[in-house]
């Protein structure tokens, strides 16, 4: 039975057995149980919060400007449902969190509750709360109600009296209300529309909607995602998911301070401070910087006039052989801070502060023999961008901690990547998330909050999308990790790919809609607001320049691998100018997989719940197709999850190092994707509770600033070294053809020097080479070693038989574990080879070096272990499986529908 109100909904629940049991995220291993009792439990503490409803005392900030957080003492119900009855909520937040934390709903994420929930966005929602204002507030010449976030038609009401329609959860709101404030007590009441009915009746307002087709979701500003993706669930909210509070000020309030960056090099960086003051008065003012890095600082003052109303004011510094924020793997990334004040009579009435740090950007699109350049060079760098896409965090962004973001960025730092692109059906993220990428030094390719859909284009709408991202970008542009602004994800594609079902009139509509903003409106905010970073229409565009094989521009997404289901070995046919998004799926580790699921739902990944926790149509059937070309059917659920990791590692890794070996023609990688917005299959190399999956292991091997890439092409094994870094390198190239016990065919060594930011051939062997003297290609293997210095820096094995033709031989294993210094070494090896060894350690928590990895025969190879175990419980929990132990000869219930 469907529930149409919460009212329905909590009645029935009051009248049947308990719902199932609810998971948290920080402690997935454990139940909390939702019963029926905590309804009245809630309803019980409704007296003594109308006794707490007051928001905290105001912060006095220099210039007397008095700030009250709305943050406390909030509540919410839903409005018609006929109780009456109000809850406490949490602001910033939502809905689905608050309705969690009343326990009036199970765990979103746990097996098929998803579909049980769906009644929350066909709801209104009203939020309140109660301010006590005094004397001093409203003594001030200016009280504003600042709204950060709200998602997303919502009404404001102060007093009862309406004094904001919002319609943008990509907005902030700041709203003059001191016609409205009186002594005492005043409330603050947030009535938000169910999105659905919001959005029908402005599709009930386009009279081009008939020909245009555009989506009614489409028509509001809000995080497409919410909707449901192909690698998320369908959680359409509404909540005040920003800060909001009360200000007052006076005679002078600064709203931004900018770093403009016009000329910036190793000898001099020219930068501008642009100081944005909204002044009540005119006259003359003093306008000080401090700034500086480290313990270095200095000041600059002017003497200007300001008139009332918003002024820009400016303050051109030189900064001599400054210090430069370069990518990951090119240099440090220091940051300078600026400190700005604005006086009247030597008295300081506001004052602003800024980080920044100092680079040039330049995205590079020369005609060259291939068609037309796309790469990034930072500080006159080429960088061949290495990375992955970033979604949302969760699909419910208020519990997504400081803790959670370091650990992914850091995680796609350690893996060797220097660019994120921040996908645009989310939303702009965090200053958390900024501020890591500025200090691990992770290029963010930034898209605007736009992806694959078709948009209205009427004057109000676009007006709205230019206040969004005039207050995006001067929000984000002091981030020196922000190296593009792109227009949307796959809007262009899905243009061309759909048109054809339109009417004439229809196309002309939609492309009068569509290039008024993505390259009109858009790039011009840029150039006003941001013009040292570069703008792109979408993200793929060839900024509709024509191509072809012989001539390639711009960026492309390649989804034939996955979607087409040709095989891997395909991305080898493609020179892209810059692969900006490609990929293949895997499912979780059984950890993760136990925290959805009961153990009947783990019968078989064609289970209701494993196919509720894939949401790409068919996906389960695709990763088992693709695994049956390769590989045996796997022995059973666990050890299908495992070969289902590997296949989606090697597949990713056959893109990766194709296009690695081939810069300068291609100068970039950014595979899908990096992290997971819930516990689900999907494309992620990092799933939802921050554990690597064997794809992120082999990131950080084939992002390695040295590479040594073998492939067979022409009959021909081609041996590649690839180096990212900006001076000559001197390495040993070592190549040995192998059998599976480890008795050598055929060696050569040789001294090679890799040239600056290069990728090269260095060896080329026949196949013949292998078959000489009777070999069978299936029992051999070619490992490649690029040694710098004496060590190690790149391993690559390759095998020369298809892979469903390799015999590998069945490993036993020999370990040795040893404490040293407050961690565990973890010694391997083996007489075989042995590949993709995988080490767990049941539910300990704890920290692996490395994982994943491959033993040549006889060769011993050393993990870390990080934990506060002790040995006897590490040795215990200790797991260690290779790829042959994954398969047996009779069929397994894993993979049957």
């Amino acid at each position: 039975m469907k529930a149409c109100t919460p009212a329905l909904k909590v009645n029935l629940q009051l009248d049947s057995s308990p719902i199932q049991p609810t998971h948290c995220r920080c402690t997935h291993n454990r139940h909390v149980t939702f019963r029926p009792k905590a309804w009245c439990k809630s309803l019980a503490v409704l007296a003594a919060f109308a006794c707490l409803s007051f928001q905290g005392t105001a912060q006095t900030l220099p210039g007397g400007r008095q700030v009250v957080a709305l943050d406390q003492h909030w509540e919410f119900q839903q409005r018609g449902s006929g109780t009456g009855q109000w809850l406490p909520t949490q602001v910033p937040g939502d809905v689905h969190l608050d309705l969690l934390r009343n326990k009036l709903i199970p765990d979103p994420y746990y097996r098929d509750n998803e579909t049980k929930l769906q009644w929350i966005e066909e709801a209104n929602w009203t939020y309140r709360t109660r301010i006590d204002v005094d004397a001093a507030m409203l003594r001030h010449a200016h009280q504003d109600l600042v709204f950060e976030g709200l998602d997303t038609t919502a009404h404001v009401f102060l007093n009862d009296h309406p004094v904001l329609n919002a319609d943008n959860m990509f907005r902030s709101w700041r709203i003059p209300v001191k016609a409205y404030l009186h002594p005492g007590a005043n409330e603050i009441r947030v009535e938000f529309d169910a999105p659905g009915k919001a959005a029908q009746a402005l599709v009930d307002e386009d009279k081009t909607n008939a020909e245009t087709g555009i989506p009614a979701k489409a028509y509001l500003r809000k995080a497409a995602y919410e909707y449901g993706w192909d690698w998320g669930p369908r959680f359409v909210t509404n909540g005040i998911t920003q800060p909001a509070y009360l200000e007052g000020w006076d005679e002078v309030r600064i709203s931004d301070l900018h770093i403009s960056q016009p000329d910036i090099s190793q000898q001099v960086a020219h930068v501008v401070a642009q100081v944005t003051v909204d002044s009540s008065v005119a006259g003359p003012a003093t306008l000080k910087l401090n700034y500086g890095i480290g313990d270095s600082r200095n000041e600059i003052s002017s003497h200007v006039e300001m008139h009332e109303g918003v002024n820009t004011l400016s303050i051109p510094v030189d900064i001599a052989h400054p210090a430069l924020w370069y990518p990951a793997g090119y240099g440090e990334q220091p940051l300078y801070k600026f400190h700005a004040t604005v006086s009247i009579d030597s008295k300081v009435q506001d004052e602003k502060d800024a980080r920044t740090g100092l680079r040039s950007i330049q995205l590079r699109r020369e005609r060259d023999q291939w068609g037309r350049s796309f790469g990034f060079v930072v500080n006159g760098i080429p960088v061949f961008a290495k990375g992955a896409a970033v979604i949302p965090f969760d699909s419910f962004p208020n519990r997504v901690t400081p803790d959670v973001y370091r650990g992914i960025l850091k995680s796609a730092k350690d893996a060797n990547m220097n660019m994120v692109r921040l996908w645009g059906g989310g939303y702009y993220e965090s200053e958390t998330f900024y501020n890591l990428c500025d200090e691990l030094g992770l290029m963010v390719w930034q898209d605007f909050m736009f992806a694959s859909s078709w948009y209205p284009g009427s004057y109000d709408w676009k007006q709205n999308v230019r206040l969004e991202a005039e207050y995006q970008v001067t929000r984000l542009r002091n981030h020196p990790s922000i190296t593009l602004w792109s227009g949307n994800n796959e809007d262009e594609s899905v243009l061309y790919a759909f048109l054809g079902k339109q009417s004439a009139e229809g196309k002309l509509q939609i492309w009068k809609d569509y290039l008024p903003v993505f390259s009109g409106l858009m790039p011009e905010v840029i150039q006003r607001e941001d013009a040292e970073v570069p703008y792109w229409p979408s993200s793929p565009s060839a900024d509709y320049e024509a191509t072809t094989d012989a001539f390639q521009s711009g960026d492309a997404h390649d989804w034939s691998i996955w979607h087409g289901r040709e095989p891997f070995k395909n991305y080898e046919n493609h020179f892209y100018r810059f692969f900006s998004e490609y990929g293949f799926q895997s499912f979780p580790e059984l950890k993760t997989v136990e925290s959805f699921t009961t153990p009947e739902d783990r019968a078989s990944i064609f289970t209701p719940v494993m196919l509720a926790h894939q949401k790409n149509n068919e996906g389960n059937s695709i990763i088992h197709d693709y695994l049956l070309r390769d590989y045996a059917e796997p022995k059973d659920f666990a050890s299908f999850l495992y070969v289902s990791q590997v296949l989606q590692a090697e597949g990713v890794k056959v893109g990766a190092e194709h296009m690695r070996r081939s810069r300068p023609r291609v100068m970039g990688s950014l595979f899908w994707q990096l992290n997971d917005c819930w516990p689900v299959a999907s494309w992620s190399s990092i799933d939802y509770y921050g554990r690597w999956k064997a794809l992120q292991y082999y990131a950080r091997r084939f992002y390695s600033p040295l590479l040594v890439s073998p492939v067979v092409q022409d009959s021909n094994i081609h041996i590649y070294a690839v180096s990212d870094k900006t001076a000559p390198t001197a390495a040993s190239l070592r190549l040995r053809l192998m059998t599976m016990d480890g008795k050598v065919v055929k060696e050569e060594t040789k001294q090679i020097t890799l040239p600056a930011l290069s990728s090269q051939q260095y060896e080329q062997w026949p196949l013949q080479t292998a078959l000489a003297g009777g070999q069978d290609l299936s029992k051999l293997f070619l490992s490649a070693d690029l040694m710098v210095d004496g060590s190690t820096v790149s391993r690559n094995l390759l095998y020369l038989a298809p892979t469903k033709q390799v015999q590998l031989q069945p490993a036993i294993i020999a370990r040795e574990l040893t404490k040293v210094d407050g961690s565990y070494h973890l010694k391997l090896k083996s007489p075989v080879l042995a590949r993709d060894i995988y080490v767990t350690l049941g539910d300990l928590d704890a920290k692996l070096s490395d994982n994943y990895i491959d033993l040549l025969p006889g060769e011993p190879a050393e993990l870390t272990i990080t934990t506060s175990a002790d040995q006897e419980t590490l040795e215990r929990n200790l797991k260690i499986t290779s790829l042959v132990d994954a398969f047996s000869s009779q069929p397994t219930q894993a993979a049957q529908r």
